[in-house]
């Protein structure tokens, strides 16, 4: 039996779980760019380890920085002969859900999970995502994922204030929705 590649796959693969989410972070977003900070809170890991690994991915041409005003952005560079084969292997491990994560955090969200057929394990072609505080950016995201999973994301995208106030007037549908089985990418319910 063959064992499928897994998030820690890819952490052993790159020796720092720093790098692999940095990879994962900046190369299913090419088009972003981010700030040291900002990529630290995103994927919940110390500024200076960030930094770090930053210094080294770009040593190796997989990233570039540009400084802007006082602030230095680094970006995935889509030019390195490594960038297609790399985003593949991160894709092909983390799979949907970790690649779903990615674009969630990016797009600002304060929640988001998976739920439906595809959350209970089934073979779906579409996959329901609901996320709560994102901005409308998020998208783009989620259609180039749907052609890299050949999958169809249908998602269901509300305000937080919004969110709070149907859960705090027990809306059935959202209760019914938060009672089922369901796969959390990001967040608190």
């Amino acid at each position: 039996m063959v064992k499928q590649p897994t998030g820690e796959t890819l952490k052993m693969l790159f020796s720092s779980a720093i790098r692999a989410d940095l990879l994962a972070l900046l190369l299913n977003s090419p088009e972003e760019r981010f700030y040291v900070r900002e990529i630290a809170n995103l994927i919940r890991k110390n500024p200076s380890g960030v930094k770090r690994e930053l210094d080294n991915l770009e040593k190796m041409g997989i990233v570039f920085s540009q400084k802007v005003a006082n602030l230095k952005y680094f970006q995935a560079n889509k030019m390195s002969p490594l960038f297609s084969e790399l985003k593949n292997l991160i894709a092909k491990s983390l799979g949907l859900p970790g690649a779903l994560k990615t674009v969630v955090r990016t797009s600002g969200a304060k929640a988001a999970f998976l739920y439906g057929p595809y959350a209970e394990g089934e073979d779906v072609g579409t996959v329901d995502l609901f996320v709560i505080g994102a901005s409308t950016a998020i998208t783009a995201g989620l259609k180039e994922l749907e052609d890299k999973f050949g999958k169809k994301i249908n998602c269901t995208l509300l305000e937080e204030s919004e969110y709070k106030q149907r859960k705090d007037k027990g809306d059935t549908e959202l209760e019914k929705l938060l009672s089922g089985k369901r796969i959390t990418l990001i967040g608190r319910l």
